[in-house]
């Protein structure tokens, strides 16, 4: 079965392009991925609901992917602590060849069907942790491994991948496949696929953590105070919340270390 993924490209003589062109038609393609995000929402819903009732009961969030799509989820989850305040190991992304896979591909590293299960073992697996397996191909047998023994042992599972009716399609408990058609490059799933995937993750994430009381209002009330910008920004939603002038919001904010802390803690006193 041919992939999408893998077809042809809308477009021919590349070379023979102007860089005008170039561009213009990379930006028309990337216009039609929203629209291949928006029609799987549903089946992100259902994954989401599914994962924050896991989580509840104390299980993390693992992201595992190849290449590009390993790095996606190495991205997403590694944004988590920074911007909802949450532990390092909560949600975790894998990548197939190792850390060392994040700037240099590992020849050869997604082929090996048992290393992915592997790789999850060694965060001590329960029952109540989630597994999504991001692949664009829907075929990477590091994915595919992980996922098929992670229903095996009882984890909730999920699929992102952008070919359907693929193994990870078929495999996973959650199947969310935005169908972006065939890249501007034929076969180059770093552009309109992997733009998908990361999209797919934004949504899961940041939607899991509202649901998980990590976010107040429309504010990241639990942020880790990393830089003299985040410190800056507490500041200010701190002076919205309280009334207080800048001085005196940033020496609650630095006292308690987080906005929601400073927040209750001058509310409780009044």
């Amino acid at each position: 079965m041919q992939k999408i993924t893998e077809s042809s490209s809308n477009y021919d003589n590349l070379e023979k392009m102007s860089v005008h062109d170039l561009l213009a038609n990379i930006n028309k393609e990337d216009q039609s991925v929203p629209l291949a995000v928006e029609r799987v929402i549903p089946e992100i819903e259902r994954f989401v609901l599914a994962c924050v009732s896991r989580m509840r009961k104390g299980g993390r969030l693992f992201y595992l992917g190849a290449g590009t799509s390993g790095r996606l989820g190495i991205v997403d989850a590694s944004e988590c602590p920074p911007t909802f305040g949450v532990e390092h190991g909560l949600v975790i992304g894998l990548i197939a060849g190792g850390d060392s896979a994040i700037r240099k591909a590992v020849e050869f590293a997604e082929d090996d069907l048992e290393q992915g299960w592997k790789d999850l073992k060694a965060h001590h697996l329960t029952e109540n942790d989630v597994i999504v397996g991001i692949a664009a191909s829907g075929t990477t047998p590091y994915v595919l491994g992980a996922i098929e023994k992670g229903n095996k042992n009882g984890n909730l599972t999920a699929g992102i991948t952008c070919n359907p009716n693929s193994p990870l399609d078929q495999l996973a408990q959650h199947s969310m496949v935005p169908v972006v058609g065939p890249e501007f490059v034929t076969g180059s799933t770093r552009m309109k696929s992997g733009t998908a995937q990361k999209l797919v993750l934004n949504m899961i994430s940041t939607s899991v953590m509202i649901q998980l009381g990590k976010v107040r209002g429309n504010k990241m009330v639990d942020m880790q105070l990393s830089n003299d910008k985040l410190v800056d920004r507490g500041t200010k939603m701190i002076m919205a919340e309280t009334g207080l002038d800048y001085e005196s919001a940033k020496e609650l904010l630095l006292k308690y270390g987080s906005v929601r802390k400073a927040v209750d803690q001058h509310k409780s006193l009044k």
